[in-house]
């Protein structure tokens, strides 16, 4: 078995940094320019040799479990923008056919509206931040941007807002990023790394401008956010089973392990997965390795869990601490190449758990307590696999995109731009991309014209899996 430890010693490191001077990285990025104008961010042609893409999400299915995949389809139905949701391959291999301006920086990889929200850090505030780093890797900063620009287009159509509503909620989540970047080009590191959106800050700066009816649902939103913790977790996903906590089945959704499969098989598979977690435990910091080990293993159930990850295996992991009244839930997730290796090239983590553990810590303000990873080479179920970790609810929310209304989802869209360019001012050149991005809006023009181009072919992508779904080329399981 591969220990966690080895997977360290084997990332490469540079022996040399190079540290350019800001004229030099200023230059950089207006140089970029030359090669690549801003307005060319507009254009979407991958030409007539385009993957199909219902052959991209077949791809993706054969390393899926079998009986799940059906409800991904499922979910991918229910509406272009949850097809959107699903289809981070097939933006990935259409933005590898754009232009690129060769500015890196480590990307979320699957940037839509509904990967950002409210969670809460280890010192018990709430920030605003990414919170899906599943495709996470280095490549042109551009691509996360029109990940998340064309979101807002499709959930704007999806809403119904009119063609120039949806183009302001565009044009401010790019005008917001390149505001945001310039801010992050004219300080510091340190200052920098330490940048954090304030969920509590930003309420009281945006209540005299906010109408009444968006504050308070974003207010209730919040609220509701502080309460899915684990204990919430333990109270909606337990039973009681002779005094002790056991996970209640909800199939397909959350199946126990005392389910899935014979007991023997089972307690043979659940002693396996407990010894998997003990290995876990040498990725995080001494004093989060000594707080786990104050729980005990006490159940495990598989999840279904997203939309694009429906059928990758996941877990969720009862722990008790000092009585039945203190549990912590771990989920447990397996992690994949990213989406965007084929075209941005492979991670230098041979562990794709450890891609997006790094990924998560370099792009957040702060990442979860508990977060770690773990490679499997003898899996009963599944072979060699590589997974992540984390606290299954721990304050977290997202956006109820299907409530939002025009000046909501444009707050929204500015909160997102800029948290976007606070993750890639950790991980790239701020000085080169402020540079390349300019003080006019002529890029953000350019992502708006590309947003509409994409949400246009993303209609037509849902169409073909309505056709693929309807001819029995694939299956789906709705409602779920």
């Amino acid at each position: 078995m591969t220990t966690s430890a080895q997977d360290d010693r084997r990332v490469p490191t540079k022996a040399t940094v190079e540290h350019p001077s800001v004229a030099e990285r200023v230059a950089r990025g207006q140089a970029a320019r030359a090669e690549v104008p801003r307005s060319a961010h507009a254009e979407l042609d991958p030409g007539p040799k385009r993957p199909d893409p219902i052959a991209l999400l077949e791809a993706q299915a054969k390393s899926r479990v079998p009986e799940l995949v059906p409800i991904r389809y499922g979910r991918m139905l229910v509406s272009p923008f949850t097809f959107y949701r699903g289809a981070a391959l097939i933006m990935a291999a259409d933005l590898a056919t754009t232009p690129t301006t060769g500015l890196q920086a480590q990307l979320c990889g699957d940037a839509h509206l509904s990967n950002f929200g409210v969670f809460g850090t280890p010192e018990r505030r709430m920030d605003f931040d990414l919170n899906d780093f599943d495709e996470t890797l280095p490549g042109p900063f551009e691509w996360d941007l029109k990940r998340l620009a064309a979101s807002l287009e499709v959930a704007g159509r999806d809403r119904g807002y009119p063609a120039d509503a949806r183009a302001a909620v565009v044009r401010a989540a790019a005008a917001s990023y390149r505001s945001a970047m310039a801010g992050f080009a004219g300080q510091g590191n340190l200052a920098n790394f330490y940048a954090r959106f304030d969920v509590d800050e930003a309420v009281a700066r945006y209540r005299a401008t906010v109408p009444a009816k968006v504050l308070k649902r974003a207010e209730k939103q919040l609220a509701k956010a502080r309460t899915k913790d684990s204990m919430e977790a333990l109270a909606r996903l337990t039973h009681e089973v002779d005094r002790e906590p056991r996970i209640s089945a909800d199939p397909p959704l959350i199946v126990p392990i005392a389910d899935l499969w014979p007991a023997d098989q089972a307690t043979r598979f659940s002693d396996w997965f407990h010894e998997r977690l003990r290995e876990y435990r040498r990725t995080l910091s001494t004093d989060r390795r000594a707080l786990l080990e104050r729980y005990r293993f006490a159940d495990l159930a598989r999840k279904v869990v997203g939309v694009g990850s429906v059928g990758t295996r996941a877990w969720i992991v009862l722990m008790l601490g000092r009585d039945g009244r203190d549990p912590l839930f771990l989920q447990v997730k397996e992690a994949q190449p990213s989406v965007l290796e084929e075209f941005a090239g492979r991670s230098v983590y041979r562990n794709a758990g450890h891609r997006v553990v790094a990924g998560q810590r370099l792009m957040q303000t702060a990442s979860d307590l508990f977060l770690g990873w773990l490679h499997v080479a003898d899996s009963p179920d599944a072979g060699e696999r590589d997974f992540y970790v984390r606290q299954l609810r721990d304050w977290k929310g997202s956006a109820e995109v299907e409530a939002m209304v025009p000046k909501g989802m444009r707050i929204y869209a500015q909160m997102c731009g800029w948290t976007l360019a606070r993750g890639h001012a950790r991980s790239g050149d701020p000085v080169a991309i402020a540079a390349y991005l300019g003080n006019k809006d002529v890029f953000d023009r350019a992502i708006a014209a590309f947003a509409v181009a994409y949400a246009d072919r993303n209609e037509r992508d849902y169409e073909l899996l309505k056709e693929a779904v309807a001819s029995g080329r694939l299956e789906a399981q709705t409602g779920l």
